[in-house]
């Protein structure tokens, strides 16, 4: 079906016009960022119409949804993790929309289930948001979230009885929270309490960080610490181990400089101490030894690196080097067994590696092949761990891990239905525009045939120092199922080459994120893996707005687009909820300069009346206050207004759902069979 046969809502435009540093813009669409109107939801409801009216008359769009579920239905673990004497783990049995908390006192005991989400709501939208147990093991506090929602309420459980405790605690976004030793209670960051009618849409500042006295009211809790001088900076406080030390790291937007204070918890009435007080470089606390404490942190060393500081003497003339910056980005740290497990990236893929507490390498623990590895969590004193592994074709497996003996012992592994010998991953380096050689994984079934006709799904992120690895994914698994090809490059802007790939493509250097996606799609065509009529691009989040940026760059060299709940509007996203905080990487509309940069890729500024666009899927949702959906409601009128060729233009709003986090299983699976519905009927696929 081409857009000549669709009939798109109509969407009003007003007068309303902007003035930037003296240069007029208009923004006719301005009324979609009330989303609570009942103008917006009309809107809303009409396009979905169209959307879902186009989708449902797709051939085999059931066949689809139906491969997708089949497959779905596994069991996922998640990674063991130990408090005092007891093992607690997430499982899903398969379909189930939210997956459960498990604990258990041994490995071989069975498992009784400690939190299930499923039951708290009807349709799965209320998801577990955060967990923090007292590493005694008899608390666990708990956060849930609401059809998608950043904002978080937490509640106490007993994790002996299964019963809540009356405790609640409301407020709080972008915050874990921590323990005393004691039980007595926790800190968490919260804001003030938000208007209730536009609390999805508000811009988020003056966070402030808290204690919570079990048993208290929420309205008695003691403040810890705020900045009424400072209303972007943001809280996160966390017990050390020894229970000695509060630890605040102070974050101001998504900048990866942080402020590190301290408070001495056996010290009454201590005051909060200043350690690091410029926001210079990324330090990341690991744990102490005393007075000693360790970080790792990427001041003169992009590709990071781990410190000691004695707060006895915190001059940094006293720094001392424990684990030198090598080529390979280090992208986390933990102490175990008396030792440092360090998880390195080289050409994104992981490599992890062990050192004594003086930073004497031991061992680098041997993965099943190149993939993805995470976890390696616990205490201290503990001589195991828990990993998983994934790649392309490699279903997330469990491994338990011997830290003494250097021995990983297979724990849990899912059944998938298929055979991961019928597929192949290779990863090439192409040279974007610049000449700057950029990694991509290329994942696709054996025996491809480099005729330029294969449909290929190219997939990538780009920014705020985000890594790409390879992971595994039943949607690709079923694209690949039906003859296409995986691609996802690691773009700059990404984390995979440390500090340095990342500043390569924030602020004014942000067009070389679109030039290396732009390069990829080259490649892949120049190569014959694909022909622009097969070819679609995607992306979610700050992806979302590669794919914006990258469509009305070069619509020429797409056959089909699918921005996911993307940033569009490059001239008002710091005026709502978290927005602000971006200016860290994209720079600020509000200076003269930025605001050049900003508009030269703006997706929402630069659609050209009259041009021919890829086929669009915009896909977002009407609870995500993360990237409000203003930016899609609003290019996706832009976009249905200006296109002037046959493609079809549409827009899917999810409703009852956020950003993406907690997403319940039904909706996900929907989804992904719309896109590849959408991709098969635009490209002119034939299912096997």
């Amino acid at each position: 079906m081409s857009s000549q046969s669709l009939t798109y809502p109509h969407t009003h435009q007003d007068n309303q016009i902007d003035r930037y540093h003296g240069i007029e813009i208009k923004d006719p669409y301005r009324w979609l960022e009330n989303p609570d109107s009942e103008e917006t939801k009309a809107w809303v409801t009409a396009q979905n119409e169209v959307t879902f009216g186009y989708l449902e008359q797709i051939p085999g769009r059931d066949k689809i949804k139906q491969r997708i579920t089949q497959l779905w239905d596994y069991e996922k673990f998640g990674i063991p993790f130990k408090r005092g004497d007891r093992y607690f783990y997430f499982k899903n049995d398969g379909l189930q929309n939210q997956s459960v908390l498990y604990t258990l006192d041994s490995l071989d005991d069975e498992p009784k289930i400690l939190l299930d989400p499923n039951t708290l709501s009807e349709d799965g939208t209320v998801a577990l948001s955060g967990l923090s147990i007292s590493d005694d093991g008899k608390l666990m506090a708990y956060g849930l979230s609401t059809a998608g929602s950043d904002w978080i309420e937490y509640k106490v459980r007993e994790v002996e009885t299964g019963k809540d405790t009356e405790d609640i605690i409301k407020w709080i976004k972008f915050s874990g929270v921590s323990w005393r030793k004691d039980n007595q209670g926790f800190f968490y960051s919260r804001y003030d309490e938000p208007n209730e009618q536009t609390k999805l849409e508000d811009i988020n500042y003056y966070q402030k960080l808290y204690y919570h006295r079990l048993g208290a009211s929420q309205s008695e809790d003691t403040l810890i610490y705020h900045r009424p001088d400072q209303k972007e900076w943001g809280f996160s406080g966390n017990v050390t181990e020894d229970g000695r030390y509060l630890i605040i790291s102070v974050w101001r937007g998504t900048d990866p400089k942080n402020l590190v204070f301290y408070q001495d918890l056996h010290e009454p009435e201590a005051k909060v101490t200043e350690l690091i007080s410029e926001f210079e470089a990324d330090y990341s606390f690991i744990d102490n030894d005393g007075s000693i404490f360790w970080f790792q942190t990427d001041l003169d060393a992009p590709r990071r690196r781990v410190i000691a500081i004695d707060i006895n003497n915190p001059s940094q003339n006293n720094w001392q080097e424990i684990i030198p910056e090598v080529e390979e980005p280090l992208k986390g740290i933990g102490l175990i067994n008396n030792q440092f497990i360090a998880n390195y990236l080289k050409d994104a893929r992981s490599q992890i590696k062990i050192f004594n507490l003086d930073g004497t390498f031991v061992r680098e623990v041997t993965l099943p092949e190149i993939g993805s590895a995470g976890g390696f969590g616990g205490k201290r004193y503990d001589t195991e761990t828990f990993y998983t592994f994934t790649s392309f074709t490699f279903p997330p497996t469990i491994y338990r891990y011997d830290m003494t003996t250097g021995e990983s012992i297979l724990f849990r592994q899912p059944k998938v239905d298929f055979n991961p010998e019928d597929y192949q991953t290779k990863q090439v380096f192409y040279p974007s525009k610049d000449g700057t050689k950029i990694p991509m994984f290329i994942t696709h079934k054996k025996g491809l045939k480099l005729d330029g006709n294969n449909p290929t799904y190219l997939y990538a992120y780009g920014g705020f120092n985000v890594s790409i690895t390879p992971s595994f994914s039943i949607s690709n698994l079923v694209w690949m199922e039906m003859g296409g090809i995986y691609a996802t490059p690691n773009l700059r802007g990404g984390g995979e080459y440390g500090e340095e790939w990342h500043q390569a493509g924030m602020k004014a250097s942000k067009q070389n994120v679109f030039d290396d996606f732009i390069a990829a799609a080259e490649w892949l065509i120049d190569n014959k893996y694909t022909s622009t009529d097969k070819l679609a691009i995607a992306g979610g989040s700050n992806g979302g707005l590669l794919v914006g940026a990258c469509m009305t760059q070069r619509p020429d060299l797409f056959a089909a687009a699918l921005p996911a709940v993307a940033v569009m509007d490059m001239l008002r996203f710091h005026k709502f909820t978290i927005g602000w905080a971006w200016c860290a990487e994209y720079g600020s509309p509000d200076n003269e300069e930025e605001f050049k940069t900003l508009l030269s890729y703006s997706p929402l500024h630069n659609l050209t009346k009259g041009k021919k666009y890829p086929a669009t899927l915009i896909t977002t949702a009407d609870h995500d206050d993360r990237v409000v959906p203003a930016h899609s409601f609003k290019f996706a009128a832009a976009l249905q207004e200006a296109h002037g060729g046959e493609n079809p233009v549409l827009i899917r709003i999810e409703t009852k759902a956020g950003h993406g986090a907690g997403k319940p299983t039904t909706k996900v699976i929907a989804e992904i069979a719309d896109k590849w519905s959408f991709l098969v009927d635009v490209l002119s696929l034939d299912l096997p």
